[in-house]
């Protein structure tokens, strides 16, 4: 069964992953005290947009290199996102219990954006 054409950023799995993360993190954060608007909410709020952003600003690249590049920056905000998720957890504003399936679902995009940095490493190579 052959898998459908890419034809948007959108129809990328990881694009879709980091957008449903992105608003999970939204969800949590709604919960976080006022005067952390300024602190960890908008820390995470914007690590978190800033992965499924760097992915589709990375499509939109006329190279795979580019792509590339940007994949390895949402890879870093993925990092800080998960360093603020910790964060969060130890100071006592996110619970461990919901802090650990942000987590793994941070493991899983990353797992995705490593794959895909790969699969275009390839691509480039065989060019």
């Amino acid at each position: 069964m052959e898998r459908p054409a890419i034809t948007s950023y959108r129809d990328l799995k990881v694009w879709q992953e980091a957008m449903a993360l992105a608003e999970a993190c939204y969800g949590e954060t709604r919960e976080f005290p006022r005067e952390e608007m300024f602190g960890l909410t908008a820390q995470i709020r914007r690590a978190a947009t800033s992965v499924a952003a760097n992915i589709a600003e990375g499509h939109g690249r006329e190279t795979g290199g580019s792509f590339v590049q940007f994949l390895r920056v949402a890879q870093g905000s993925l990092k800080e996102l998960e360093t603020h998720i910790i964060l969060s957890d130890r100071v006592g504003l996110l619970a461990a219990a919901r802090a650990e399936p942000l987590l793994g679902r941070c493991e899983e995009i990353g797992k995705m954006l490593r794959a895909l940095i790969r699969a275009l490493q390839k691509q480039e190579g065989s060019r």
